[in-house]
């Protein structure tokens, strides 16, 4: 290969392959793994895949996790060092909420435009089986008093106030700091507010799982996805999801309002998983004798006021922020929703989704034919490991776009906790 050297010029940045685990439901067959057993296993998949073991094949490994445990402080890294990767290779964590693995992606994808390294593996774990317990903050306040105390005395007075129910953990909790309240029930609050019918979503829902059994039956995963721990395809999927089935199910968020839409079946569930994609330079593919299978060409992120906005109007809703960026970013590449052979929106709840599509509509992009969206599935089939879904996306969308005999472009969709958005665009010349 030739030497690193500096760049001028932004350059193009492929999307060679991805490698991911099946994604499994908390509490299954991934109870026991960790976030870095499962981002190694996706990163060795990647490494076989496309002979990485050298000393330099990837200049850098960026990924992240949202639930993690005082032990991931360094999860990239070691990730790399328990890997087949070589272990030279330099490696740091990012967080962006469920934004995690594509803004992993951006990250690398922008050292590679900039010719700071010719190639780069972004990705994400997340496992919701294995999630940290905290200390009661009571009791972490007396332990801390035990610890600064001067004498022997004073660490037995401090530590003689606790009581039982300091023995209590904190659990990770699925809600905003500033509201208190879960995603789901955000989600709800956007769907009264859009009028997002409840059939509307068991339609989605049930095509997204119909879509993902689809392509495993024609081997479109074969290439992307790595057995792990007795699974070989993702534990969430229902190939013979129906509309009627799921219209049986009882609703779980927004109880407390009047016809409650959002039920587990058209929600995703707590998931455990991870995912890889492979980053380069035109060059470096070309010295590697590879094929990319697309091109990231923009992205864009975006964040909204869900506390004190239009959250009533549907506008600052917490997952709404795609709403925002997709037409900045769109704008920016002189491109419209028609421009798009593909559209990839992340399925963290089917309203959400439908909101997404509605205020595009708004915004005045025009409508995105369903033929065109998450044609292969997404998340409400797959599940939803927080950091890998980025990854995944990219992937599997970069896959889809190299199937096609003409050129395409693809466009993704993230909507993230904290009210945040992260979008990109893909492109096959």
């Amino acid at each position: 290969m030739s030497p690193q050297r500096l760049s001028t010029s932004v350059r193009r940045v492929a999307v060679v392959g991805g490698a991911r685990i099946p994604f499994a439901r908390s509490d299954g067959p991934y109870a026991t793994a960790s976030n870095q057993q499962m981002l190694t296993a996706a990163l060795d998949g990647l490494v076989e895949r496309y002979g990485l073991r050298e000393p330099g094949a990837v200049g850098e490994f960026v990924a992240g996790a949202v639930l993690k445990h005082a032990r991931d402080f360094n999860l990239a890294r070691e990730t790399v060092l328990g890997s087949h990767l070589h272990p030279s290779t330099p490696a740091y964590d990012i967080q962006q909420a469920c934004g995690t693995g594509l803004q992993a992606v951006i990250a690398a994808a922008n050292k590679i435009a900039l010719g700071q390294t010719e190639s780069a593996v972004a990705g994400g774990a997340d496992t919701a089986s294995d999630a940290p317990l905290g200390v009661n903050d009571s009791l972490r306040r007396i332990l801390l008093e035990a610890r600064r105390a001067k004498s022997p005395g004073a660490r037995l007075k401090a530590l003689a106030k606790v009581r039982p129910g300091h023995l209590v953990p904190d659990i990770p909790r699925n809600g905003e700091p500033r509201t208190g309240l879960s995603m789901g029930e955000h989600a709800a609050v956007t769907a009264r507010s859009r009028g997002i019918p409840r059939a509307a979503q068991d339609e989605l829902a049930a095509t997204s799982h119909q879509r993902l059994a689809a392509a495993y039956e024609r081997g479109f995963f074969q290439d992307l996805v790595v057995p792990f721990r007795g699974l070989a395809r993702d534990q969430n999927l229902r190939p013979g999801s129906t509309v009627e089935q799921l219209a049986s199910l009882k609703p779980v968020f927004g109880l407390g309002h009047p016809d409650p839409t959002m039920t587990a079946g058209n929600s995703t569930p707590l998931t455990d998983g991870a995912a890889t994609v492979l980053l380069a330079s035109e060059e470096w593919t070309r010295e590697r004798g590879l094929e990319p299978l697309a091109y990231l060409t923009a992205y864009e992120t975006a964040a909204v006021d869900f506390v004190g906005g239009d959250v009533a109007g549907g506008e600052d809703g917490l997952l709404m922020a795609p709403a925002h960026a997709v037409p900045r970013m769109l704008e920016r590449a002189g491109l419209g929703l028609d421009d798009f052979g593909l559209v990839e929106i992340h399925e963290a709840f089917a309203s959400q989704v439908l909101a997404t599509l509605a205020a595009w509509e708004k915004r005045g992009l025009g409508t995105v034919d369903r033929a065109r969206l998450n044609v292969a599935g997404s998340s409400l089939a797959t599940g939803h490991p927080f950091a890998a879904t980025g990854a995944r996306i990219v992937a599997t969308l970069a896959k889809l776009l190299a199937e096609r005999d003409a050129p395409a472009r693809g466009l993704i969709s993230v909507c993230a906790a904290g009210g945040q958005g992260v979008t990109a665009i893909l492109e096959r010349a």
